[in-house]
């Protein structure tokens, strides 16, 4: 495996996946879900990033339906790709196998009829939370149903917390509070710059050489207007914005993620286990404690 993932050319393509669409919010809002998708939309448009979103199918139900259904739409027009995030964002780590496959299936009801317009059909899957099963009795069982329903499971192997810093700005936003939601802003920019090189660092650190990376992010308010920062850290640190399929094809992605997961981590630290080989997290930054205090208060999911 350390040949596997050692011995490819250098990678330096990251592709940026979007959770918890048509928003991830403190309101459930669909003007506000509007101007979002929107603007998302449109910073992917002028930096030419392509983007995968994650669509949990329950964010939809409620009398504005029909135009929360219209945002994905928005997406598939921008030439973006939609993965299932299950109907109901539960853990599988919590929740029965039989449940959790269930709510996976009835989201790909959600997506088939999206999809078949333009001749495509589901292929990503991504688990809420990471949690990818307490036991390999679990963990194995609902990959199997993957695999038999022909999804390709989208991992994670650079994040920056923005779902901490998401709903604090929602806040500023919602109370009209310009110079707080800027200063939040500003918090989040700088935590996503010193980010980006430690993970960028820590895959080459522990595969000797620097694979194609995959950011999770959120459909969220934050992101819009963040984008542009987003896509200048990104370009600061050499990275291209690819495709997800394009970047799965890093032999990084070959390497088996086959023990169970309780704590829901990204894909580098499932791989430093599996490796045996550390990870620098002495020099990992920590989020900002009153962004993290803000976030708990809240953030009322489980």
């Amino acid at each position: 495996m350390l040949g596997l993932a050692a011995g490819a050319a250098r990678a330096e393509g990251v592709a940026l996946t979007f959770d918890d669409l048509p928003q991830l919010s403190l309101t459930d809002s669909t003007a506000y879900a509007s101007v979002t998708t929107r603007r998302l939309l449109a910073g992917l448009r002028r930096h030419r990033v392509p983007a995968t979103g994650f669509v949990v199918g329950d964010k939809l139900e409620g009398p504005d339906h029909d135009a929360r259904v219209a945002l994905l739409r928005a997406w598939l027009k921008a030439g973006q790709w939609l993965g299932n995030h299950t109907y109901d964002h539960d853990s599988l780590n919590r929740t029965p196998l039989p449940a959790y496959i269930a709510s996976t299936e009835r989201n790909d009801e959600v997506l088939r009829p999206l999809l078949a317009p333009r001749h495509q059909r589901p292929v990503w899957f991504r688990h809420p939370y990471l949690e990818t099963g307490p036991t390999e009795d679990i963990k194995q069982g609902f990959e199997a149903w993957l695999r038999e329903h022909r999804y390709r499971v989208a991992p994670v192997t650079l994040e920056n917390s923005d779902w901490m810093f998401a709903l604090p700005y929602d806040e500023a936003v919602l109370n009209g509070d310009r110079a707080e939601a800027r200063r939040i802003r500003r918090a989040y920019v700088d935590y996503t710059a010193r980010c980006v090189p430690w993970y960028r660092g820590a895959a080459r650190q522990l595969l000797g050489r620097r694979p194609a990376l995959v950011f999770l992010l959120h459909g969220s308010r934050l992101n819009a207007d963040s984008l542009d920062d987003i896509a200048a850290i990104l370009k600061r640190n050499h990275l291209k914005a690819v495709s997800l399929e394009r970047a799965m094809r890093d032999p990084a992605y070959a390497i088996p993620d086959s023990r169970p997961d309780e704590a829901g981590d990204e894909w580098l630290s499932r791989w430093s286990e599996l490796l045996h080989k550390p990870l620098p997290w002495d020099s990992f930054p920590e989020p900002p404690a009153d962004i993290a205090a803000a976030d708990k208060r809240l953030d009322s999911e489980p």
